[in-house]
This record gives C-alpha cells, structure tokens and sequence, in this order.
C-alpha cells in the first residue's frame, strides 16, 4: 500500500500484539487502556541521539533486521515501509522533515527552493546541485523531476502508482534556465508539494515496465544516487549490504558498511542479544523485559507516526454486507486491544481516531468516535433485523449460511496469536464465528494486492506530516492502495476536492469532515498507535525514534 519519502504512508507488514487475550463485558470503548487517566494526545517525544556529523566516528558497520521486498519501488502500490527504507540508502534523499514535520532541503540535490504563486497558481523552482548524477553517469536534471511526476500522476494507468494525489494537480514540469532547473506549475496551490519529491526517479525507471517490474527483488544501483550503494544484494539470503558510493560528491557516510540481515521478527531479539544487530525494535512487554539493561545497551522510544488498523475486504460475500461489518465494528473492544497491546510497557494513548492524522498533530479530531461506539448489544438488534438468525451453536445464519469471517493471521508470533484470539472471543458472544487463517509473513503483499482476506490486521507509517493529502489512499473507490474495496464515486468527489484547499488547517477541517462519511462504510477501523521503542547499541548515532525525521544516512553512525 503506501509508503515514501516520496511516498505519503507505509503499510507494514507485521504487527506484534502482546500478552493474554481477555475479553471485556464492558459497554463502553474508552479514551485507551485506562480511561480516566488516558491523556489527551499520543506522545510526540523524539529519542535518537542526536549527533552532529562531525561527532561521528569514520568506519564501522550498522547492522539491523530487514530485507529487499517483493516490490522495490517506493513509488509503487504494492511497496511496503521495508521498500522506503532499503530505496533511502541508496537513492536520493531529497528533502526530509524534522521530527515535528518542518520542512529541510538537502542541498546536494536542491540547490536552492523557491515557491511563488501566480494568478492563482503555485509554482515551484527545483535548482538542482550541478554535481548531482545518477550512479550510471547520467546528470540529475529537470528530467528526473518530469520523469517522476509522468509516472505517478495518473495520466497514464499502466503505470501501479502508490498515489497519484498532489502529482495529479501538476500542470507541467518544464526545464527552466538551463537542465539543472525544474520549473513545477500546479493548478491552485498546493501546500503540501514538498512531500511529492522527496526523491525522484531516473528516467530510464520511469518507463511503465521498469517503474512496475525492474525493482521486484532486485536492485538497480546504477539508477541511484546517494552516500552509499548497493555492495551485495544477495537473493539467496536475502541479506543486503551497503557501501560508501565512490560517485557521490557530497559528505561521504560515515560508515563503512550498513548491513540488512534477513531474519523472521520473532528471531530479531535473539540476534541483538547475541550481539549480531546494533538496533532491534521492542513492540512488546516480553522484547522490552529480553532487551532491557542489557550491557551496552540503551533504550530510545517516543512517538510514533503508526497506526494499525483493522481492514474488511468489501468484495468478499460475508463482508458485502455493511450491517455485517458495523456488527463486526461495535463488536470489537478497541480499549481492550490496546490494553493487549500495551500490557507491561507503562504506556497511554487515546485511541485513534482517523486514518491520515494522529492524536498529537494540528487539526486531528477523533473521526472514528464520531461515528462508531463499542456497542455488541446494539450490533445483536442489528444482525436480528437484518435477517442473521442465531443457531443452536451460538453462530448466526441466514438463508442457510453461516456467519463466518475469516482473519488472516500472519506468521507465528505468540502475541499476534493472542490478539486473533482476543477478536474471536469478542465476536462470539454476538454470534459471528471468527475462523484464523494462517499465513507466512512472505505472503503480506499478494495478501493485499489480490484481496485474499476478510479481516486483516496491519499498519502504516507517515513519512511526512502532511496526513490529510492521503485521504484519498484509503477512502477513494478507484485507488488501487484502499485495499478494503469501499467507497463510491459521490464519496471520491468529495475527498478529492479536500485536496484543492490550499490551507493546511482548512484542508485538515475538510478531511476530518469527509472522513468521517467515510468511516461509516464500517470497512476500515483504527486499532492502537503505540510507541515507537527500540533497544539500540549505546553510541549509535542519529538512530531510534524520530517521528517524521529520517536521518539522511551519512549522518548514521557511531559517536567518536
């Protein structure tokens, strides 16, 4: 689904849930795991280490859990977080925002910025840094920019772009007083530009079959650009290992190597421990409690740009039915997934309440309350007007058919296991039988592009803070990325015509307005946030929670 620098919002693959499953009797779906002392906003602290690149020692290898997926391309559908993250080290890292979203430019490809708005219409000047090429030796120019900007606006469907949003508006690209100048003109103004080329495409992968087949587990160094390439991308493995880019003109990386290792997630605590990573990710009360005064060991977390959410595939045939997906929603205790969640970690939020802005950001309304209550007795009345009879086993019928949905449960983790059964015990009462799928973790991306679910529970990340320009992403009938298949053409007109505001706080009014129609399709539901901790090797730098920051990777490395 989505993902960037470039791209808005990444879909990640595994969710980790902790502890015991227990199901609640309670009425009333509460602000977070404990009411009254949840607080009014998620947390927005940043824990990183911050370190000048000076104070950065030269040498040293960076090794953590990760490997190449299925599609390799940011700017595509079917890209994952993990695609965002491996195309960052070794492609343009253009422009970045700070942990609290303001914009920076990096000058060793924007040489100089400047917006202007005339008659009505915003124009962006991209001056790109004269020493700025691609890997192959081709000059980045205005071409990469237009190239970028053909492939995802939506002119073109062959092309499986992530969003076409923003790039849609794009009047023309157009070289400007010499190649080393792009000249963007869009239709109105649009406020959020910067996050449309954050970075960019050589031309030659923006042809319709490279842009959707050339990264499917493969890598093309010689179309980046950046501090480090590709050293080895070993398919057998899996494993991916990076270098410092003899091609590059800028700050060189610090580091001699940064190194993925293909490992399960389950695995990644034991590999730390074992001193195999210098990073690992602690989602849960029992990874904290193995990580947790380890020698050499520190532990950032902060606020988290997550959201995991639970998505009804529309096109199934149980899930067709709307009054079934509003059961299945008022049937659902999110207080007590969170609490799951939560379990051992000394952490409250609120529970979230839209898709595109999250608790602790300007504009942000809580859509989800708005519309939806955690009621199973009213979603009993409803499935009783709607004909769904309950049996003799407890499991409601109609015309002969069984209330059944499907979860599809990926992986093996124990935590992940706990919260499917938390599900199941929820809607059991109210008489839906909740039947676990399982599948491998390798398989999450067909998963979704092919719609293989009924229920399915996953995440997305925001690279950049400008959340309600992707409304479009879920709620849009026609979007490729909306993977529960809901919406109507009235309802994308709509939407859509939030992105002509010009006004990020106007536009954010307009989408929390919309917003909230969409969520009464009951086909999508936001679950938990959660912070964003990890257990890192004391003296790593400018690595850990960073919000909406992504450290450009010559600042990565290990503190003199």
């Amino acid at each position: 689904m989505r993902s960037r620098l470039a791209l808005p919002v990444a879909l990640i693959a595994a969710v980790s849930v902790a502890a015991t499953a227990c199901q609640s009797s309670s009425g009333k779906d509460s602000a977070g795991p404990d009411a009254k002392d949840a607080p009014s906003a998620a947390s927005a602290a940043a824990d990183y280490n911050p370190t000048p690149y000076d104070r950065i020692k030269d040498g040293g290898t960076y090794t953590t859990v990760g490997t190449f997926d299925d599609q390799g391309n940011p700017f595509n559908v079917n890209a994952t977080l993990t695609a965002a993250r491996v195309w960052a080290w070794y492609n343009a890292d253009a422009i970045t925002y700070t942990p609290t979203g303001e914009v920076q430019y990096n000058p060793d490809y924007y040489s100089d910025v400047k917006v202007s708005v005339e008659d009505g219409n915003q124009k962006v000047t991209l001056t790109i840094n004269p020493q700025a090429v691609f890997n192959d030796g081709t000059p980045i120019d205005w071409t990469a920019i237009k190239s970028t900007w053909k492939a995802n606006n939506g002119s073109d469907k062959a092309y499986a772009a992530s969003s076409t949003d923003g790039y849609d508006r794009i009047t023309s690209v157009e070289k400007g007083t010499n190649a080393k100048q792009a000249v963007i003109t869009f239709k109105g103004v649009n406020a959020s530009w910067s996050s449309l080329f954050t970075t960019f495409l050589h031309p030659k992968a923006a042809t319709v079959g490279n842009f959707n087949k050339a990264y499917v587990k493969k890598a093309h160094p010689e179309w980046g650009a950046g501090p480090y390439t590709v050293g080895r991308w070993d398919t057998h493995s899996g494993n991916i290992t990076f270098v410092r880019n003899p091609k590059w003109w800028g700050k060189k990386g610090r580091l001699d190597q940064r190194v993925y290792v293909n490992l399960e997630s389950t695995a990644a605590v034991n590999a730390f421990k074992n001193g195999q990573l210098d990073y690992v990710s602690a989602v849960d009360a029992e990874s904290l409690k193995q990580v947790k005064g380890l020698k050499g060991t520190e532990i950032r977390s902060g606020g988290s740009p997550f959201e995991y959410s639970l998505y009804f595939n529309t096109k199934s045939p149980v899930l067709a039915d709307k009054d079934v997906r509003k059961a299945v929603e008022e049937s659902i205790n999110r207080s007590q997934i969170a609490k799951i969640q939560f379990q051992g970690l000394d952490y409250k939020e609120p529970l979230p309440g839209s898709a595109v802005l999250y608790s602790f950001q300007k504009g942000y309304e809580d859509n989800v309350s708005a519309v939806l209550k955690y009621a199973p007795d009213e979603a009993k009345k409803a499935l009783d007007a709607a004909g769904w009879k309950p049996g003799g086993d407890g499991v409601r019928a109609k015309n002969g058919k069984k209330l059944e949905v499907g979860y599809t449960l990926l992986g093996d983790d124990p935590l992940d296991k706990a919260t499917a059964g938390a599900f199941a015990a929820m809607l059991k009462p109210v008489g839906i039988r909740l039947v676990i799928k399982k599948a491998d973790e390798a398989e999450f991306s067909t998963i979704l592009s092919d719609r293989k679910f009924d229920l399915f529970l996953s995440g997305n990340r925001s690279m950049d803070p400008f959340g309600a320009r992707y409304l479009c992403d879920f709620y849009c009938s026609d979007r490729a990325s909306n993977i529960t298949g809901a919406g109507s053409a009235a309802l994308d007109e709509e939407v859509r015509a939030t992105t002509t505001i010009a006004d990020l706080d106007q536009q954010a009014g307009a989408a929390n307005k919309v917003e909230r129609k969409a969520l009464q399709q009951y086909a999508f539901l936001p679950l938990f946030s959660g912070p964003s901790t990890y257990a890192v090797k004391k003296g790593l730098a400018n690595v850990g929670a960073t919000i909406f920051y992504n450290p450009l990777p010559e600042t990565v490395g290990w503190q003199k």
